[in-house]
């Protein structure tokens, strides 16, 4: 780990030192958590990914349609 400084809004400290306390960890644990799910959402990949597709357009004739 390295060690970073952050400026935070009171408020959400707070609510972060609340919500640490009632999960038994400390403010800090939930800090990283928080990092590490925004690094996951805002990673750029090298290459596209080659996700398949799949067409879901309804069939006609199907139970649902009357």
């Amino acid at each position: 780990m390295k060690r970073t400084s952050v400026y935070a809004e009171a408020a959400d400290l707070a609510v972060i030192t609340e919500a640490a306390r009632k999960r038994g960890v400390p403010a800090a644990e939930l800090l990283r958590e928080g990092i590490r799910l925004a690094a996951m959402a805002n990673r750029v990949w090298d290459e596209p990914l080659d996700w398949p597709t799949f067409d879901i357009s309804p069939v006609s004739g199907s139970a649902g349609e009357r």
